[in-house]
């Protein structure tokens, strides 16, 4: 048996949970976990700092994107440490040499290109995670607030689930900036979806709509569910006369699209 097999064969041993894995691993994110071993090895005693960084941060990414634990990947790298610095001693032992000043910088090389190694993967791996986290959470925020243009002057904001201060101000920075690029002039924003809204939002609710009108856009207001409309009532609050109430989105569309079509119609020129 050739050194590599001996060593790998220790490797395993050191990584007993990894050891199952290896064949899932690389299946999943196509990483050769032995491989990858004798590529760090050989960066650390050569002291490619540069090059150990650079896999830190590849290896960092490939796990990110598959989902790999990382707890495997600590257990993995620890038993490299491990079974490398035992390899380097036993050597030593068998060539007849004192533990001297080469070995113990050999030694602490070995460690400190470790560490870069899993600083560079945990960098990496966190960043990774962190830039898929927001942008997981803006697409959730676009889809809280789903803008659907009806006519070239009419967009429906149905609105559905439980409000919050966050979810109320989200909504507003989504809106007012569609109302100006897409030059919404009418509103209508379904609150069928909405069970309940506290004083406090429904105060928010209430400059969220102060600010849709100061944009020149005419809000139409559906679907209240009674047990709104008796928290606005006993709150002493009012949506306002400029805003209109229609019973259901059904109805609003039919008047405002039949309005809508009159318009564009009678803006087409005759000859």
């Amino acid at each position: 048996m050739d050194n590599r097999a001996i060593f790998e064969e220790q490797l395993l041993k050191e990584a007993d949970t990894v050891r199952e894995k290896i064949e899932e691993i690389k299946l999943l994110g196509n990483i050769n976990l032995l491989e990858n071993a004798h590529k760090l090895i050989i960066y650390s005693i050569n002291g490619q700092e540069e090059d150990v960084i650079v896999f830190g941060k590849k290896e960092g990414i490939a796990w990110a994107e598959h989902k790999l634990t990382l707890k495997f990947k600590i257990e993995w790298v620890q038993a490299i440490r491990k079974t490398l610095l035992h390899f380097i001693e036993e050597y030593d032992k068998l060539n007849d040499k004192p533990y001297n000043n080469d070995l113990f910088t050999l030694l602490k090389q070995i460690n400190v290109l470790i560490d870069k190694f899993f600083k560079g993967f945990f960098l990496s791996y966190s960043g990774y995670k962190d830039a898929l986290l927001e942008s997981q959470t803006k697409l959730v925020e676009n889809l809280s607030v789903p803008i659907i243009p009806i006519s070239t002057s009419i967009s429906i904001l149905p609105l559905i689930g439980a409000m919050d201060d966050l979810r109320i101000s989200t909504i507003e920075e989504k809106v007012l900036l569609a109302i100006k690029e897409k030059r919404i002039q009418t509103l209508i924003i379904d609150l069928s979806g909405i069970s309940s809204l506290n004083f406090e939002e429904i105060q928010q609710f209430m400059k969220m709509m102060d600010g849709i009108r100061m944009m020149g856009c005419q809000i139409i207001i559906t679907g209240i569910r009674p047990e709104v409309v008796k928290n606005v009532v006993t709150t002493g609050l009012s949506f306002g006369r400029e805003m209109e109430v229609r019973a259901t989105l059904e109805k609003a569309l039919k008047d405002y699209l039949k309005n809508d079509t009159v318009l564009e119609e009678s803006s087409i020129p005759t000859t």
